[in-house]
């Protein structure tokens, strides 16, 4: 089992598809699924791609097929930029000519 009873996990599911979409949504985006993704805790265990039922943090039930278990964010702000950490530097010695009051 990949997920026991309690964990935490996210799930995915299509909940209107291509077909389905209102007439009045833009075609571009008509041509794709509507999707969504919960976090919730799991109320079985369950493996990767079955579907399960989670409840959320807030107490909403969900259905969907399993993605993943203790989900995090792996999104960051890029790179390091050495051009912008001076700018603060430079901020400073113009704004207070270089020093602060503690």
């Amino acid at each position: 089992m990949d997920a026991k009873r309690g964990d935490w996990v996210i799930i995915h599911n299509i909940v209107l598809n291509p077909s389905q979409r209102a007439p009045q949504v833009p075609e571009d985006t008509k041509a794709h699924p509507l999707e969504m993704w919960v976090k919730g805790f799991i109320d079985n265990d369950a493996n990767i791609g079955d579907l399960v039922k989670v409840n959320t943090i807030t107490g909403r039930c969900a259905v969907g097929n399993l993605v993943k278990v203790n989900p995090y964010y792996t999104h960051d702000y890029g790179k390091c930029i050495p051009e912008l950490l001076q700018i603060g530097i430079q901020a400073r010695d113009i704004l207070f000519g270089g020093e602060l009051d503690d």
